[in-house]
């Protein structure tokens, strides 16, 4: 139990982080956190690496990796971004958050160092970049046997790239940042493979052609080695299950066969095999122990990515924020629910392409109710409800000004098919990692105020 001191003492550093740059706000060079960590003293190159970077399924693999590594016996710390409920959950060790005394405790000893950097430069060290010096410290002080490293956007010039990782894994690349990563899936690409080291090896899911040949390409140039999705390592077979899938993969090293997957979608079996690949690299270049494996998936998590939140009425969260993961939300959805209807709640960001997410969500959504979180950057909801009317027609679509309210209107709505016509629908709240966060929280509060 965390003491109230403590939770002060929180709430005070919370509120120093996020009064320095947002993470949105991105001054792309590795100047800031470069200088910072040399005079932490390069507590990042203390423990080996993995990295992971691309455009969607970068949070899910990183989770898998991390739950692998453990099983496999490995003290863990895990960095990911962004959160859902709590800043802490960035920073993991052992596969749990960092207690609070432990955040305390790292905050204290680098404060100084921030801002004897702030006054160095012209701008500011950032929320993320604070973030992720005080996820390299921790990890450093506990100490782990392996860091895995989440790349908050991009790869060459994220503040994740100032380690020194033995195995980089690039995930599905897609459109998304594109005001800071390109206009073309090339220049995404490129600017992500910047993660790729010499000499180390890069395990790469499958990508559009245009992609693969910027990633090979890089790969070349520094002498890394390439474990390709499809040809190095695949997906066997997977079936669905109660609860998730069966799947069965065909490693770099050796075959993994019927293991239950606790996660929906083909796109989560593509995101375990890129685990497991990773892990077999870099864990001794050679067949993991199945029973592990096995062991390692079971227990697999992925909060806010279709994921199972309420029953009677079903409601599902995911945190898709971009036409690429909308397809695999709509995907998961046609493929591996059987519901009658669905009810969408939609809460996207404003600088995303909404019209794109919508134009996906239209045909596995049968109406939807647009709203918004508590972000700044939040979408106007009159300007996304004129957007829904023009993808779903008018008697798809309402609106609402809170998140709370459409979640239970949403519910209620749900209840009430499902009594009145013996129906099975559905309640899919989506549109950003932010709106997966406060919805994760707004359905607990109904559950209990029903209890």
């Amino acid at each position: 139990m965390t003491s109230k001191d403590d939770l002060e003492r929180l709430n005070a550093i919370e509120n120093a982080l996020l009064n320095r740059w947002p993470e949105t706000r991105i001054a792309p060079t590795l100047e800031r956190i470069a200088a910072l960590v040399d005079v932490l003293g390069s507590p990042q190159l203390s423990y080996p690496t993995i990295h992971i970077a691309g455009t969607n399924g970068k949070t899910t693999t990183t989770r898998l990796i991390d739950s692998l590594c453990f099983e496999l016996g490995m003290r863990t710390g895990r960095f990911t971004s962004p959160h859902l409920e709590s800043f802490l959950e960035r920073i993991s060790i052992n596969g749990e958050p960092i207690s609070a005394e432990g955040m305390i405790a790292t905050y204290n000893d680098i404060a100084l160092y921030l801002d004897l950097i702030d006054s160095k430069m012209s701008n500011k060290l950032s929320f993320f970049e604070a973030m992720c010096a005080l996820s390299f410290v921790a990890f450093a002080e506990f100490p782990v046997d392996v860091g895995i490293f989440e790349c908050g956007m991009g790869g060459e010039w994220d503040s994740t790239n100032v380690i020194n990782a033995a195995v980089s894994v690039i995930t599905p690349i897609g459109f998304d940042h594109m005001e800071y990563l390109g206009d073309t899936l090339e220049k995404i690409a490129t600017t992500k493979s910047g993660v790729i080291k010499d000499g180390s090896f890069a395990v790469l899911a499958r990508q559009e052609p245009e992609v693969a040949q910027v990633l090979m390409h890089k790969a070349a140039t520094v002498d890394a080695t390439p474990i390709r999705e499809g040809i190095e390592y695949s997906v066997k077979s997977r079936a669905l299950a109660v609860g998730g899938q069966l799947i069965s993969i065909a490693g770099v090293y050796g075959e993994y066969n019927d293991l239950f997957l606790p996660l929906h979608g083909a796109h989560q079996a593509a995101n375990a095999a890129t685990a497991i690949a990773a892990v077999e690299v870099f864990a001794g270049e050679s067949k993991l122990d199945e029973e592990v494996v096995r062991e390692a998936l079971v227990n697999a998590t992925s909060p806010g990515r279709c994921e199972i939140v309420m029953r009677n009425p079903t409601v599902i969260i995911d945190a898709a924020h971009n036409p690429h993961g909308a397809v695999s939300l709509k995907r998961t959805l046609a493929d591996e629910f059987d519901f009658d209807a669905v009810i969408g709640v939609v809460a996207p960001m404003g600088d995303k392409d909404v019209e794109g997410i919508l134009e996906e969500f239209e045909n596995v959504m049968n109406r939807i109710i647009v709203t918004r979180n508590s972000s700044h950057r939040a979408a106007s909801v009159d300007e996304l409800y004129d957007s829904a009317i023009q993808i779903f027609g008018s008697e798809r679509v309402s609106k609402s000004e809170s998140l709370h309210f459409a979640i239970a209107e949403a519910i209620e709505q749900a209840k009430l098919e499902n009594a009145v016509n013996d129906h099975n629908t559905a309640v899919v709240i989506a549109g950003s990692v932010v709106s997966a966060g406060e919805s994760r929280a707004i359905v607990r509060k109904l559950k209990e105020s029903r209890s």
